[in-house]
């Protein structure tokens, strides 16, 4: 007997997940929470080792709390009293501009339950490298039950015949080919997704957008300088920019411990094919302005200017995600965030329809709830890109002179400005809203503006469930079930038997949580308030006798 080859994909599958970054790997997670088979086939041999996406924001830290896993996230990157300040220098080690200070991750623990409104949140921002996320995803997915996670594979070509999707994949290393079956196929692969090229769907939006600074071509230098801090004589930061005339560039603090992430704008003189290790030691050195002990742990080249959103995010069993539905240029962070938001909305509705809890049509909400919010964010991204890349530094700004000192004045201005537009961001964070999804249910009031440095919790149907610590000391989150969610509110709330029928009848897994006192009541503005797997306000309002048709209607059911 042929005994099968454990290296090799199984021939079927539910879900069918093409790319292992952090898009495909949050699916995966959430599919095998809820005991969806899930194959993942990454072309790369493991997960990242340059330092990619470095901001993790505080709605992705919320979903990875749902999920069991923020504190370990959080003990990751910088150390726990690292600061993760925004700096802005004329060099690393010349004169300091501005500096936008913000909590560690010790801080953010112990601050993070005292802060109520725009920042009322289960958790707050992480600063840590994507290389130390998806090492956490990977082994969380992998242990799930029904998820198989297959690097060194990647996908050829695939037919979706209507009932199922068809994938011929391949072995990088050595061009064995394979296929398999699955209900449907998810292409989380990146911004030159094999998925999307065969669906024949462009990007839209604009690319190729010039400034002085995030609009050209970047090289990418990830490198240890351990002696870097006390050369440059300032107070560490997590993000330090540079501002002069000469050169602009970035760099985010990986470990704490002496390894950065630089990227600096290549000028037009400066050919990505003429640059060697060399070169890179020299631009790093000419940031920091001291002749600083650096090594070179690998280096890369990417392009800054990208404004892109997919003209589809899914047609029959095919859907995509991540970067291959949206390319950011990576001011505010936003890029990395939004995938994993793509992969929490995906998710839930792809295990209800396989379940049966829901119809098909439930899967059609995904391109109608994403797609607007890629456009949202990259237009939000590309604000913050044009607010730091086409300020001018003042050619006398690192003259020390009184001429020299005014520039630098004016630019610390500019600069903590812009720092605070760019990285004070409750709104772009925690206000993306779903509004005329069919997944959402209406109640005719108007939601709070969209603003991005503002965020003004409501429980108006279609956006984030608001946030509120108990008296326990839990937070409200905490106390959601997994599955769907009903708020009981207020000291008036109606019996919520209704709901518990209707979800029991369709196989609907509900959750009923009662909040007796007036602040949860006042805070969503109802007795009532239904809430999605994704921690999305589906419906609020004070009668319970409209459950089941109501229910059915949210998950694309026939009424009941």
């Amino acid at each position: 007997m042929t005994l099968p080859d454990p290296e090799q994909p199984p021939a079927e599958t539910a879900v069918l997940v093409v790319g292992g970054g952090p898009c495909g790997l949050m699916l995966a997670n959430e599919l095998g929470r809820r005991g969806i088979a899930t194959v993942l086939l990454n072309d790369k041999p493991g997960t990242a080792f340059n330092p990619q996406a470095n901001a993790t924001q505080a709605r992705t830290m919320e979903h990875f709390r749902r999920l069991g896993f923020a504190d370990e996230i959080r003990a990751l990157g910088l150390p726990e009293d690292h600061p993760t300040d925004i700096a802005y220098f004329t060099r690393f080690a010349g004169h300091e501009l501005a500096r936008l200070r913000l909590p560690s991750a010790r801080e953010a623990r112990e601050r993070v339950r005292t802060l109520r409104g725009a920042w009322s949140a289960a958790e707050l921002p992480h600063r840590v490298s994507q290389k130390f996320v998806e090492p956490v995803l990977k082994r969380h997915a992998e242990a799930l039950p029904g998820v198989q996670l297959h690097y060194g594979w990647r996908l050829v070509r695939f037919d979706d015949d209507g009932t199922q999707v068809g994938a011929e994949i391949e072995r990088v290393a050595d061009g064995r080919r394979a296929h398999i079956a699955a209900r449907y196929l998810v292409g989380a692969d990146g911004a030159r997704s094999t998925v999307r090229q065969q669906l024949g769907w462009r990007y839209t939006g604009e690319t190729g957008i010039v400034r002085e600074f995030m609009g050209g071509r970047m090289f990418a230098v990830y490198v240890r300088s351990p002696g870097f801090h006390e050369a440059a004589g300032h107070a560490p930061a997590w993000m330090n920019v540079i501002f002069n005339p000469e050169q602009r560039a970035f760099m985010c603090a990986v470990d704490g411990r002496g390894e950065f992430a630089f990227h600096t704008q290549l000028r037009a003189h400066e050919r990505e094919e003429d640059l060697r290790e060399a070169d890179a030691v020299a631009l790093f050195r000419s940031a920091t302005g001291r002749n600083v002990p650096v090594e070179v742990l690998q280096t890369g080249f990417w392009t800054a200017g990208h404004c892109l959103v997919a003209e589809r995010f899914q047609q029959g069993r095919v859907f995509i995600g991540g970067d291959a539905a949206h390319l950011f240029t990576p001011t505010g962070g936003l890029g990395y965030n939004t995938a994993v938001e793509d992969a929490v909305n995906l998710g839930w509705k792809l295990a209800a329809v396989l379940k049966g809890q829901a119809g098909d049509a439930l899967l059609d909400t995904y391109e109608t709830e994403r797609r607007p919010l890629a456009l949202r964010n990259t237009g939000y991204a590309r604000a913050f890109a044009d607010s730091i890349g086409l300020a001018t530094p003042a050619a006398e700004i690192e003259h020390d002179t009184p001429a020299g000192a005014a520039a630098r004045q004016a630019a610390g201005v500019l600069l903590d400005a812009h720092g605070r537009r760019e990285f004070n961001i409750p709104g772009v964070t925690f206000g993306g809203r779903y509004d005329g999804s069919a997944a959402v249910v209406s109640d005719g009031s108007v939601p709070p503006p969209d603003s991005a440095n503002d965020y003004v919790p409501s429980a108006c149907p279609g956006g984030r469930a608001p946030h509120l610590w108990l008296d326990d000391g839990r937070s409200l989150y905490d106390r959601f079930g997994f599955e769907w969610t009903l708020l009981v509110l207020g000291p008036q709330a109606p019996d919520a038997t209704p709901f518990v029928v209707a979800a029991q009848r369709l196989g609907l897994p509900l959750a009923v949580l009662a909040l007796p006192g007036d602040e949860a009541r006042e805070l969503y503005g109802a007795e009532l308030a239904l809430v999605r797997p994704d921690q999305i306000v589906a419906w609020r309002g004070a009668r319970a006798d409209g459950a089941a048709a109501l229910l059915a209607r949210l998950c694309a059911r026939p009424p009941m």
